[in-house]
């Protein structure tokens, strides 16, 4: 059962995080180009996505019990920095596209100077770089006896 929890878990992860990092990654750049089509595109594979995304914890946490290893620091901090993540992405980044896209569908330009964009952009690169470091640590895992 294991292993089916843990294909279900690298799967879901792959299906669901995947598209999100892309999409929100492409986000500022679409901004910048004053493209509302790609906007509304990109925002909406981010919530979708988002919402699938939820099925990573679940299959992650069931695995993890089935291993033992709920525990492990190596485990906890991983679910740390995944509801970091999963904060960032639900309290400022999906928001944070839903302004710029009511901004760019009402035709309204940006004011001079506006970093809006950028910000985004920065804010992602950390949403991005969590999943990175979690990443590594279910590849890492200390203490693994996969002999890495």
């Amino acid at each position: 059962m294991t292993k089916v929890l843990l294909s279900l878990h690298v799967l879901a992860a792959i299906i669901a995080i995947g598209p999100v990092t892309v999409a929100a990654s492409m986000f500022p750049a679409a901004v910048r180009r004053g493209d509302a089509d790609a906007l509304r595109l990109l925002h909406r594979i981010s919530t979708v996505y988002a919402v699938i995304g939820v099925a990573v914890p679940i299959f992650g946490l069931a695995t993890a019990s089935s291993l033992g290893v709920l525990g492990d620091a190596w485990l906890l901090t991983s679910i740390a920095l995944t509801i970091a993540a999963a904060g960032l992405l639900g309290l400022v980044i999906l928001p944070r596209q839903h302004g710029l896209l009511a901004r760019a569908s009402s035709g309204a330009a940006s004011p001079p100077g506006d970093r809006s964009a950028a910000r985004l952009g920065m804010i992602t690169g950390v949403f991005n770089l969590l999943w990175a470091v979690v990443v590594v640590l279910m590849i890492v895992r200390p203490g693994s006896t996969t002999g890495v």
